[in-house]
């Protein structure tokens, strides 16, 4: 059990909690205990599922050709995401009201539908949901890679709960909008340094 590889692969998954709870705490948007548990419990599940699938695709394939299949399915997420967070903003048209799971991870305040300053179960789940299928790729390419599902589905559930504590601690200081600009490109590269090393052991 590589236990560098299942903590690079649990922070790069949760640096988006991270960010929305920095948003959050900016707003002043609270997230209590139990809506905390909802989502890590979701993340945790999702990564288990995803991993699943993974794990049966690799069956499929000689060791080292999965192994390398899912390292660089991991690093081309990465770099992909290195991209995204250097590409300059470009000014977005109004949208329709209402909540799509697509528009959560770059306007988080909106998954607090009714507008009451707190995430309720419910809107916790959406919140979840967008937070757990921006990783599938993730999941998918670090268990092809050979990351142990159990552990990492354990340590992500763990991270993402107290991630999202950080987050909101953060965003009620005066360093919460250098944090949050630079979350999406550091998790980037946390994801692109797992496909790296999971890499390493092929050659």
């Amino acid at each position: 059990m590589d236990l560098i590889a299942i903590f690079l692969f649990a922070l790069s998954a949760n640096l988006d909690n991270f960010t929305v709870a920095i948003t959050y705490g900016m707003r002043r948007i609270r997230i209590g205990f139990a809506a905390n548990l909802l989502i890590a419990g979701i993340s945790g599940a999702g990564t288990w599922l995803f991993m699943s699938v993974g794990v049966l695709i690799g069956r499929f394939l000689p060791h080292p050709l999965a192994t390398a299949a899912g390292s660089l399915i991991l690093v081309g997420i990465g770099l992909w995401s290195i991209k995204s967070a250097l590409r300059p903003k470009t000014a977005r048209p109004p949208q329709e009201t209402g909540v799509r799971l697509g528009d959560l991870l770059e306007q988080p305040e909106k998954a607090d539908a009714d507008a009451s300053g707190r995430i309720d179960l419910k809107e916790a789940v959406i919140l979840a949901f967008a937070l757990t299928l921006n990783n599938a790729g993730l999941g998918l390419g670090a268990s092809i890679a050979g990351v142990n599902i159990l552990f990492t589905t354990l340590c992500t559930a763990v991270l993402s709960m107290a991630l999202i504590c950080a987050g909101c601690f953060v965003g009620k200081n005066w360093a919460s909008r250098l944090f949050g600009r630079f979350a999406p490109l550091v998790a980037g590269i946390v994801i692109a340094a797992l496909g790296i090393y999971e890499l390493l052991p092929v050659f």
